[in-house]
């Protein structure tokens, strides 16, 4: 492959623009429709997030397009680079995939934009496909090297047993897991995500990512996971996954991290099942050593005392550290007690956080599901905080909500 981009291709890729604009979702949805004729590589992907309801193939065609736009300027891609570079090495995917998912994105291309995708626009699509494919093999080889030499570390899929299994609230369940060779497991960085390959009878094999929610132990992982309203795999999970279950899970990924020495003050801002990565980098600090350590901020958000997990470990956890717990509760039923198991009746706010947390010099971390992080990515940037003091992890790709 080329070290760089030709001046002619850059120039084909930009002037396609405004046809990626306004078919880049139809060349996505035709992609992925060429790409699962193969069922080996169908399996590769975590399904749920295709389909009508799908958001990957938006998110791809956004992807797609900020590429074009960004021809010139890659650096402005590189945190996306890094994400993508993350998830797929949660998914285990290898240099030998990429030919397949080049072949459809072009036969894509020129099924969507028929005679318009001329000989030199696929050629030139081509050329930047493998520019970019490139830098994804490279920093993917970077990340599974890297792991694999860890203490605890491993190449592919490993098998995990279920030894505890803990109902957190109505709706979420958490999962102690040790391989079952015996060895250690490599320390994850608080924040980052497993990858599970499970095999649901009649459903095959279906790829998930759940958020860690415990500290790095070397020995055990902890993953907390809701029973979405028919979800294959998390229903599958609560129902029949008992202690003993053997599962395939691939090493830790994910670039929403806790900073390893915090500088700054923290404010852990979670809503729902969001809460999961909040917990993991909470336990941490109260594990911690730092000689000089920040003030802590948790804040989350649940609908009553049903679904509100953990409370009682992070208000233990909370006394260890000396972080400041605020709960909000948005419909508290008549048994939940104010100032016991809440502390704010209500959703959390903008307005709320300007006021409460020490929004001008804070790092934020923030969880939970599309409309919250709608809310607070966006908010949080209106409010002037910069984007290096903003870190989320979101379920699913990164579609439209965040592309503001």
């Amino acid at each position: 492959m080329t070290a760089e981009l030709s001046q002619k291709t850059i120039d084909i890729v930009k002037a396609t623009v405004p046809a990626l604009e306004a078919h880049g979702l139809d060349i996505t949805r035709a992609m992925y429709v060429r790409l699962f004729r193969d069922e080996e590589i169908r399996d590769l992907f975590n399904q749920s997030h295709h389909g009508d309801s799908g958001s990957q193939p938006r998110a791809l065609a956004d992807a797609i397009l900020a590429y074009a736009r960004n021809i010139e300027n890659l650096g402005a891609l590189a945190p996306t680079v890094e994400r993508i570079a993350q998830k797929h090495v949660g998914l285990q995917i290898l240099p030998e995939h990429y030919p397949y998912v080049g072949k459809a994105l072009l036969g894509a291309i020129g099924d969507v934009l028929g005679n318009a995708a001329t000989p030199e626009i696929l050629a030139a699509w081509g050329e930047a496909y493998w520019f970019l494919a490139d830098i994804l093999i490279g920093r993917e080889d970077e990340l599974y090297s890297e792991i694999e030499a860890s203490p605890g570390g491993w190449k592919g899929w490993r098998d995990f047993r279920i030894v505890e299994k803990t109902p957190e609230s109505a709706v979420i369940t958490s999962f102690l897991l040790e391989p079952v060779d015996g060895g250690p497991v490599i320390d994850h960085k608080p924040g980052q995500y497993l990858t599970f390959s499970i095999d649901v009878p009649g459903h095959g094999t279906l790829k998930r990512n759940y958020s860690i929610s415990a500290a790095p132990n070397g020995r055990t992982y902890r993953i907390s996971v809701k029973c979405e309203p028919g979800g294959i795999a998390s229903g599958w999970l609560h129902d029949s996954a008992d202690p003993g279950t053997v599962l395939k899970v691939a090493p830790p990924a994910g670039e929403f991290v806790l900073a390893g020495e915090p500088s700054r003050p923290v404010v852990l801002l979670s809503g729902g099942v969001g809460l999961t990565p909040m917990v993991s980098m909470l336990e941490t600090i109260a594990k911690g050593s730092a000689e000089k350590p920040v003030p802590v901020h948790y804040v989350h958000g649940a609908i009553n005392g049903a679904t509100h997990a953990m409370g009682e470990r992070v208000r233990r956890l909370a006394s260890q550290t000396g972080a400041s717990t605020t709960i909000f509760y948005e419909r508290p039923r008549a048994e939940d007690r104010k100032g016991q198991h809440y502390d704010a009746e209500g959703r959390i706010s903008m307005d709320w956080l300007a006021r409460n947390t020490p929004i001008d010099k804070a790092d934020f971390y923030i969880c939970g599901p599309k409309p919250f992080l709608r809310t607070f990515v966006s908010g949080l940037a209106a409010a002037g905080v910069p984007d290096d003091r903003i870190h989320y992890e979101f379920f699913g790709p990164a579609d439209e909500l965040l592309a503001a």
